[in-house]
């Protein structure tokens, strides 16, 4: 079955889910084909997504499960992709608990009032369902229509959170999220502690609701050493996974610019990792190490080059990746918003023709 023809109008069926070709590669179990999904393939690079949000700021469109489903849905019709992202942003669940911030074009999240003191911190109470109330209707909407594809539940990891809490928005340097880990790591333990505590809220909110998987983005991670983030970081994103855990549903991590830190990232407890396109995927799995599957990696400026030439590249990442357990294809970041959709329905046509077992 396509996705194009997937049943719609009837709840999934955890059977039907359990079997797809994307749960099987992230359980590193045999599959049909390699299966393939994008990361932000809901979103700019889609005529019918922009149409759609004309005139409805970002966070208010987070906020409405009929755009959420029908924008998260758009990819799926469209691509034939083998599982459908939650369609979302990752200050979301800030915003949810009173944290004054906005999605400004063109910048990204902007927090009006930054967190640099421990006084800071008594602004970031614990989330609860009833604070998401959309995101689990959202959910709910969206297996009833996705059928056999799975939905994959999405959060933004502690770290990338606390970066921009303690930045103000979006940083090159990270100078003042490094002055607070470096100067008083005490309240920045308890700065990403609490953050594991809303980030895991967020995540078993979506899990209850009906997501068959997570995906934790820890979009600014590799701005740090591994040493800095075995000390500092890797502990709170450990916290999210162990208190997803025991919903087994297969826990993804993925950052950018992490080939140092891959293997360490994989033991904060996800069952996949996911790889930039600076690392070929071979090398990256090394790295990980045994008992992981692995996603990626495909660069995202490559889709601009000739369909041959997409081709090439799409064949180094599969043939990078015989031999092992799991393999889901990905980019090795987001879609690029001026990325021409024809050429993403292409990658997912030749990526399941080509691998075809």
């Amino acid at each position: 079955m396509s996705a194009n023809d997937r049943p719609t109008g009837q709840p999934s069926n955890p059977e039907d889910l359990k079997d797809s070709a994307f749960l099987r590669a992230c359980r590193r179990e045999p599959v049909p084909h390699t299966p393939v999904w994008f990361m932000r393939q809901a979103g700019r690079s889609l005529p019918e997504y922009r149409k759609l949000r004309e005139g409805i700021g970002m966070l208010d469109s987070c906020m409405r499960p009929d755009l959420v489903t029908e924008i998260t849905l758009q990819p799926v019709r469209r691509h034939g992709v083998d599982a459908a992202i939650y369609f979302s942003d990752i200050v979301v669940p800030l915003k949810a608990i009173g944290v004054e911030l906005d999605i400004k074009p063109g910048v990204g999240p902007v927090v009006e009032r930054p967190i640099r003191t421990r006084a800071d911190l008594e602004r970031l109470r614990p989330l609860e369902p009833g604070d998401v109330s959309y995101v689990t209707e959202a959910v709910r909407m969206l297996t009833a229509e996705l059928g056999g594809t799975p939905l994959i539940g999405f959060a933004g990891a502690p770290f990338t959170l606390a970066s921009y809490l303690v930045e103000g928005g979006p940083s090159r340097n990270h100078e003042h999220t490094k002055a607070l880990m470096y100067g008083d790591p005490e309240l920045w333990a308890d700065l990403l502690d609490r953050l594991a505590g809303i980030t895991a809220a967020f995540l078993k909110v979506q899990i209850e609701a009906g997501a068959s998987a997570v995906q934790l983005f820890d979009s600014w991670v590799g701005a740090l050493s591994p040493a800095d983030y075995v000390r500092s970081v890797r502990p709170a994103s450990a916290k999210v996974f162990d208190a997803v855990a025991p919903y087994g549903v297969p826990r993804i991590h993925f950052g950018v610019g992490t080939g140092e830190l891959l293997g360490l990232m994989g033991e904060a407890g996800a069952d996949v990792v996911g790889a930039d396109w600076r690392v070929p995927l071979d090398e990256a799995a090394r790295r990980i190490g045994p008992g992981k599957a692995v996603q990626g990696n495909l660069d995202p400026a490559v889709l601009f080059a000739p369909r041959e030439a997409v081709e090439t590249q799409a064949d180094r990442v599969l043939d990078a990746a015989k031999g092992l357990e799991g393999h889901i294809f990905n980019l090795g970041h987001g879609v690029l918003p001026d990325t021409d959709p024809e050429a993403l329905t292409r990658l997912v046509s030749y990526v399941h023709e080509r691998s075809a077992r």
